[in-house]
């Protein structure tokens, strides 16, 4: 102990002040190296980004996607019999190509060439990938970029998770879903090959090229990501032949959903409410007393309700007598159509009608029925 107090009395305060330092600056070093170590073992443990399995990313999309059928009686099936007589000559229904649900009020976008053949829109029928069908209309319709507006009324609908193209590259891995050859709903694989201008001279939109299989029938499906959400309407190939040769192109969802806006907008705003009823006999007090027995019926007998239209969704049956439209009294066939030319589709209404000796009031949603078909 005496001889380390020599030694420090010998030593110059600068000489210890340094030794000091020294000290203190490996310690700093030391920390610092294991911070950065801690830091490197975090990030090799942080979990990567959170991604779907492939089923489970396909189990989310596929109920959204549908096939579009047609009952073909086109302008060649039409056979003329006698100067004042034709005949349709009804074909088997055909598959048409494939739609994607996109909302719960029932709209459906595919491409325009897959229903550009059709001339009586109510012959369209699509059906879901749980195997119910119903008619479906022709609202609206882009022909130069391809897309189309379906509408159906139907209840307990799964509209498909959208995506975001614009975090797409190329490389990602990507499905297409779709009903190809009559064969039911099928989905391909592929990665995005690359972002197309296509047509962006006329439109200002790009396509996305995939290598996902998309054969006839396919048009107008979900191309979605790894995890379910919709990133493309499948639109065609590239091909020679007119087999899939692993060039195929989709309309990012982007600029399909926001022509689709559009569209619906301008279809809405021009046509009238749909109720999809066929009526029958004006009651007064004399047809009353004969359908009912009673004679303070008013209103107009319902004969038939469209098969898929909104008055069979409402529940409202053949044999009902629709007695008042929200406020309104039914006194005439001219009230009637007066009260749902001043409604717009997807307009909710209440319709009243008496059944059994009960009033009975239905919530219904106007459709759009034989609509006035919108192309920009």
């Amino acid at each position: 102990m005496e001889q380390l107090k020599r030694i420090l009395q010998f030593m110059s305060w600068p000489v210890l002040c340094g030794v000091l330092i020294a000290v203190v600056v490996m310690q700093y070093q030391q920390m610092q190296q294991m911070n950065e170590l801690q830091r490197l073992l975090k990030t090799a443990s942080a979990p990567a980004p959170q991604t779907l399995p492939f089923s489970a990313a396909i189990n989310r999309a596929a109920p959204s996607v549908v096939s579009i059928n047609a009952t073909p009686y086109t302008l060649e099936s039409i056979e003329q019999i006698s100067e004042d007589t034709v005949r349709l000559n009804f074909e088997e229904q055909t598959s048409l190509g494939s739609g994607v649900i996109v909302n719960d009020d029932g709209f459906i976008v595919t491409n325009y060439h897959v229903v550009s053949q059709l001339i009586f829109e109510t012959d369209t029928v699509v059906t879901l990938q749980d195997g119910r069908s119903t008619p479906a209309t022709l609202v609206a319709f882009d022909e130069t970029n391809d897309l189309a507006i379906l509408h159906i009324n139907m209840d307990d609908l799964t509209p498909i998770p959208r995506g975001d193209d614009q975090n797409l590259n190329v490389g990602d891995v990507v499905f297409a879903i779709g009903y190809p050859r009559n064969i039911g709903q099928s989905v391909s694989q592929g990665i995005v090959s690359a972002m197309v201008n296509g047509q962006a001279e006329q439109t200002g939109n790009y396509l996305i090229q995939t290598d996902a299989a998309i054969n006839p029938g396919n048009s107008g499906g979900a191309l979605i990501d790894r995890n379910g959400n919709l990133v493309g309407i499948n639109s065609s190939i590239f091909s020679e032949t007119g087999r899939f040769e692993g060039i195929g192109f989709a309309t990012p969802v982007t600029s399909a959903m926001q022509i689709m806006e559009e569209l619906v907008s301008e279809a809405i705003a021009n046509n009238p409410g749909y109720l999809g009823v066929l009526t029958g006999e004006v009651l007064n007090e004399e047809t009353s007393r004969l359908f009912f027995g009673v004679p303070d019926i008013r209103g107009m007998l319902v004969e038939n309700v469209d098969d898929g239209g909104p008055a069979k969704r409402a529940g409202i049956l053949p044999g009902d007598v629709i007695t008042q439209v929200d406020t309104s009294p039914v006194i005439d066939e001219e009230t009637i159509i007066l009260e749902f030319q001043n409604k717009r589709p997807g307009d909710r209404v209440v319709v009243q009608v008496y059944r059994d000796g009960q009033y009975l009031d239905l919530p219904t949603v106007l459709g759009f029925g034989q609509a006035m078909v919108f192309a920009p």
